[in-house]
């Protein structure tokens, strides 16, 4: 939901960042972590930071992490967990070619204006042997966890079924994000030089549900993070890629 600074149609078009951390971004980190192997003690950029939560806790493994925003108030926000704050578009990184060992880019494709230059600009600055870790919205989801634009207004919550709408209804309905399928996303790498390492499908922590009724909460948890083992992780929250830059002038 949006904050007492945010208005429905900024939060909308931004979406809401991580304000408090629990089990849901502590398992998230972990996943950022196993995968990065290391580059964590690079340099880092978390691309679209928010308020700076993930950069902070990047920031305990010893690397160099830059954190990128294109909010102000957000940018400013994260600056009182991180002074290398840059308040900057991701469609155009304010920084040289082959800067970063690792880039994380949490649920933020499905906001910038153009999400096949966000990802050119994570490439462009990647090192080669360097990895993007991407958590985007998959469209199997039964739930547009966004909301919806109806009748001149924006409807927050776990709106059903959606995302099952032909492209250009539910585009009508949730103007203000993307959804991606495996294919979509597959498009916004064609041609760069990279590999995928890893590809999956994962669900929420529900921590919100596990505060309110803990055992039922807790239950759902384990019984849909279980799913991701099958091939009913279809129908999971959110898209997990690591993607890796090869060196392009290698023979």
């Amino acid at each position: 939901m949006p904050t007492p600074t945010d208005s429905p149609s900024r939060a909308a078009r931004l979406g809401e960042p991580s304000y408090v951390w629990r089990a849901g971004q502590q398992r998230r980190l972990e996943m950022i972590l196993r995968f990065a192997e290391g580059r964590e003690r690079g340099t880092v950029l978390e691309n679209g930071c928010g308020v700076g939560m993930y950069a902070a806790k990047l920031a305990e493994h010893g690397g160099r992490v830059v954190g990128l925003e294109y909010d102000f108030a957000r940018a400013r926000a994260a600056r009182s967990r991180n002074d290398a704050i840059v308040n900057a578009a991701g469609e155009a990184l304010p920084f040289p070619a082959e800067t970063f060992d690792l880039i994380l880019s949490h649920e933020v494709l499905e906001h910038v204006a153009d999400d096949a230059a966000a990802v050119r600009e994570m490439v462009r600055t990647l090192k080669p042997g360097g990895r993007i870790v991407i958590f985007c919205p998959n469209r199997g989801y039964p739930f547009e966890t966004h909301g919806i634009y109806w009748r001149g207004r924006y409807h927050f919550g776990n709106i059903p079924l959606v995302n099952y709408l032909p492209r250009r209804w539910r585009d009508k309905l949730a103007p203000h994000v993307r959804i991606y399928t495996r294919r979509d996303l597959e498009r916004l790498f064609e041609g760069l030089p990279v590999r995928f390492v890893y590809r999956t499908v994962i669900f929420g922590a529900y921590d919100n549900i596990i505060a309110r009724y803990p055992a039922l909460g807790r239950a759902l948890r384990a019984v849909l993070q279980a799913l991701e083992r099958t091939p009913l992780r279809f129908f999971g929250l959110s898209h997990f890629w690591v993607v890796e830059k090869v060196d392009a002038h290698r023979d």
